[in-house]
């Protein structure tokens, strides 16, 4: 399979899931509402709106909605374009699929801020949003919220008391609610991180050498 079309399946294929679930969230799930998964306490389903940024953080205020917006636009341009550099150098497979992951969870959490706002109706506690709403949309383009989904609260409980730092503070792992394009994210560093960091050694020694061609160093007299 030819690289560019390795990262263009990865990157429609997550857009799609990521679109797919979140809209059957907002459009099957009140606020807060949440499910077990296969009757597991420590893995639900529970719906929650970001405002912000990935894993439930948030970016303060209307200017600071527009501003994360915008920048995560401006990202994932640079990031294509990057991806298409990668394809022309005929980087690895791997390299490339794991750039896709980011690329596509990128833009899965823009899509929201574009256009959920537009076409949803609000949710709120035991009420559930609708679609393409008579009054309109809850939010004007750039304010949509992110929808997230996935939790998994393997631990509750307090710390020890003996702990030098929040000893006996309530502790929860794994805290953030996240969706699909976080997800993808994620693995996507996690693969570049574990399997590819030599790319972003590499480049470095390249410039180094390249360098002592154009200037070769004077001999030691010694």
């Amino acid at each position: 399979m030819k690289r560019a079309t390795l990262a263009t399946l990865i990157v429609l294929g997550i857009l799609f899931i990521d679109q797919a679930v979140k809209i059957y969230i907002k459009t099957q799930f009140y606020y807060g509402e949440s499910v077990f998964i296969f009757g597991q306490e420590w893995a639900q389903i529970k719906f929650i709106e970001n405002p912000g940024m990935a894993f439930g953080w948030e970016f303060g205020g209307v200017t600071g909605k527009y501003i994360l917006s915008i920048f995560r636009i401006l990202m994932s341009v640079f990031l294509i374009y990057f991806i298409r550099e990668l394809i022309k150098a005929k980087e690895s497979k791997g390299f490339i699929a794991a750039f896709a992951l980011i690329i596509a969870g990128a833009i899965g959490n823009i899509l929201d801020s574009l256009y959920f706002g537009l076409i949803f109706s609000s949710s709120s506690h035991g009420k559930v949003a609708t679609m393409f709403p008579d009054g309109g949309g809850y939010a004007p383009f750039l304010q949509g919220k992110v929808v997230d989904m996935f939790y998994f609260p393997m631990f509750k409980g307090h710390l020890p008391e003996w702990l030098p730092i929040k000893g006996g503070d309530y502790f929860e792992f794994f805290r953030p609610i996240f969706n699909v394009a976080d997800a993808s994210i994620s693995i996507g560093v996690f693969l570049i991180i574990l399997f590819f960091r030599k790319y972003f050694m590499k480049r470095p020694m390249e410039e180094k050498n390249l360098a002592k061609d154009a200037n070769p160093a004077v001999m030691d007299p010694s």
